[in-house]
């Protein structure tokens, strides 16, 4: 069969079969899953998010169980731990890991200590790490024995009452039955159609009378592909004969059990608690629109603030009118970032299901940004909340990266399959900028943005970059309403004046939803002195109250624009984009930025341009410590080095 029939043929089967491709890893495709798991470690700490979602949403007596299936290697990884020990000190007891302890990972057959027998890996077993951090244990010596399972989940699911969270462990051996046992089993296996491989299948062929294809022929795509075809409709084959309840078909079994599950489910009528937090409350309300800012949240221009408190704020709203469905952490740095301002006027301090059960901030184990982003991703997906985790940009940009990619992925399968919206989480980027103060440059990372801005398939993430406080309302209502995946807020830490946009004849700060926006506009009927792209808090702050004056005390005609999110901009028809942003100007152009200069790529297209931008790393090394004026001059970013470097330009521009 030539292969172009094959794939039509392949289009038929799935419309016959209601067929479905599936990922290497568990994604929304598969039923039943919600998230996409499988990178190191990121399937617990999502999984032990959506537990919490549940457990919020329907109360301690009526939450349903998360089960999460793991080997011992997916142990290992430091974001698993962080999650064991958060999971734990906050009570999320609807949550059950059946731990697969065969011993066996890719590069090793001994990965935990075991008796007197030292681990390749580590020197716990997997017993002792939940307990360590005070999970319920139960051991199944044998995982193989279906009386010692089912009696371990008996005793898990019906006679622990001490709210903590549980963990099975199941002692098997990798490869049972397959012909090849331990690490050797992984991967690829027997070689293809084998005899090897078909004495595996011996058993099912001789207890259901059935006999799969043998391979023969060329090893051509298209032969390859009809022997696994042929393979599957042998064991659908066998499904279908015994599927007929009254001669005990194990198809009929599953079946029964299936709807004994469901009728189970339906009569335990699970509803929210009464005063269950309602997500919709935000996406729905209308009256949240970008240039419709609430009395409440109002700015004063002139007044000091910081843009860290002002989002804080901007939360702390949402939560109330969603009656508490934002849920917040931090890695340590609770009031430091002041994300803690989330859970003002609500149940303050931190979740504890017997203790705190209404608090809105949760603590996932001290300093752990890796174990917060998948857990708020989870907690996201689950579909009840809007998961939020706040650090250092420099860090949490970097550290959450993993299960903000797994959270984009598995939101867009999900879309795919449902065509519902995505659920966002919050990454929020505090402390971003040179402004950080005397943590040095170890913390004060202008690559934190590099990693995430227009890193992501559009439309699944958006990093927000305000000039001043007075953006942090359009801008994160303008993500959320966008319904991305992940929204990454980039604020600084120290007190910034709110502008005086009349003054200075700036458009209103709602324009900041656009992604980038002209400040200024050039006289078209002068002659031009050239473009600036302005992105940044901390550059945008000098660059308004010292280096604006010094412009245009020298009369230059200029078009100024200011990148408050790229993704935001890149969502605009092409037609607007254009209009905002001709591409003649980003031909022109030069940029200011106090982070990368790859971010600034888009905006300023020419090679002399480039030449011309001043960023960061401008003079090639890492900024030092100090006070803010001080960073800021050490990387020409202060008003003296942006008016030198603004005039190079202009000059540069002139002699075309």
């Amino acid at each position: 069969m030539p292969l172009y029939q094959l794939l039509e043929q392949k289009v038929l089967y799935k419309k016959q079969y209601k067929s479905r491709s599936l990922d290497g890893h568990p994604a929304p495709l598969t039923p039943f899953v919600k998230l996409s798991t499988g990178a190191s470690g990121v399937g617990i700490t999502t999984s032990v998010g959506m537990a919490f979602g549940a457990l919020d949403y329907f109360g301690s007596q009526n939450a349903p169980w998360v089960h999460i299936i793991e080997g011992e290697g997916g142990l290992t990884p430091g974001r698993v731990q962080e999650m064991l020990a958060g999971a734990a000190s906050a009570q999320i007891k609807n949550t059950m890991v059946h731990v697969d302890w065969n011993q066996s990972s890719i590069d090793s057959n001994k990965v935990c200590r075991e008796g007197d027998s030292v681990g390749d890996y580590v020197q716990w077993d997997p017993c002792e790490l939940f307990y360590l951090n005070d999970w319920n244990v139960i051991f199944v010596p044998n995982g193989f024995d279906y009386k010692e399972i089912l009696a371990a989940q008996y005793l898990a699911l019906n006679e622990i009452k001490n709210n903590q969270p549980t963990a099975i462990v199941y002692r098997t051996t990798k490869g049972w039955k397959y012909g090849i046992e331990g690490r050797s089993s992984h991967g690829a296996g027997h070689e293809f159609c084998s005899n090897e491989f078909y004495k595996s299948l011996s058993e099912c062929e001789e207890r259901f009378k059935a006999t799969f294809p043998r391979f023969n022929g060329d090893k051509s795509a298209v032969n390859i592909e009809k022997t696994f075809f042929d393979t599957l409709m042998v064991l659908r084959s066998i499904c279908e004969k015994n599927k007929d309840e009254s001669s005990g078909g194990f198809v009929a079994i599953l079946a029964n059990e299936l709807r004994r599950s469901r009728e189970h489910l339906q009569k335990l009528s699970r509803k929210p608690r009464t005063d269950a937090p309602n997500i919709q409350a935000i996406y729905n309300d209308n009256s949240f629109t970008v240039d419709n800012v609430p009395n409440e949240l109002k700015l004063v221009a002139g007044k000091s603030v910081t843009l860290r408190g002002v989002l804080g704020d901007t939360l702390n709203f949402l939560n109330k009118k969603s009656a508490g469905a934002i849920i917040a952490s931090s890695a340590d740095l609770f009031g430091s970032t002041s994300i803690n301002v989330v859970a003002s006027g609500l149940s303050e301090g931190y979740f504890n299901l017997e203790k705190n059960p209404k608090a809105r901030l949760i603590m996932i184990g001290g300093i752990c940004e890796d174990a917060m982003g998948g857990f708020m991703a989870g907690l996201s997906t689950y579909g009840n909340h809007i998961g939020v985790g706040s650090s250092y940009g420099a860090f949490i940009a970097a550290l959450q990266h993993v299960p903000a990619r797994l959270h984009a992925i598995g939101q867009e399968a999900r879309k795919h399959y449902s065509g519902e919206p995505y659920n966002p989480f919050f990454i929020v980027c505090a402390h971003a900028g040179p402004k950080t103060g005397e943590d040095g440059p170890t913390h004060a990372d202008p690559q934190a943005l590099q990693l995430l801005t227009e890193n992501f398939p559009k439309g699944t993430v958006a990093t927000l970059t305000p000039m001043g406080p007075d953006e942090i309302w359009p801008l994160t209502i303008a993500a959320l309403k966008a319904r991305v995946a992940v929204i990454a807020p980039f604020v600084s830490r120290p007190n910034e004046n709110v502008i005086d946009r009349t003054k200075l004849n700036f458009p209103v700060a709602a324009m900041a939803a656009k992604g980038l926006y002209a400040l200024r506009k050039a006289d078209i009927n002068k002659k031009m002195h050239g473009t600036l792209v302005v992105q940044g808090n901390s550059v945008s702050e000098t660059f308004i109250s010292e280096v604006i004056p010094m412009l245009d005390n020298e009369k230059l005609n200029l078009n100024i624009y200011y990148v408050s999110s790229a993704e935001l901009f890149d969502m605009l028809p092409e037609n607007e984009q254009a209009s905002i942003y001709p591409e003649d100007h980003a031909r022109k152009a030069m940029g200011i930025s106090e982070f990368t200069l790859p971010t600034m790529y888009r905006w300023i297209t020419s090679e002399k341009g480039r030449k011309h931008t001043i960023y960061s790393f401008k003079k090639g090394h890492f900024l030092g410590s100090g006070q803010a004026y001080k960073v800021l001059e050490e990387a020409g970013l202060n008003a003296e080095g942006q008016f030198k470097a603004i005039m190079n330009y202009v000059n540069d521009y002139g002699s075309k």
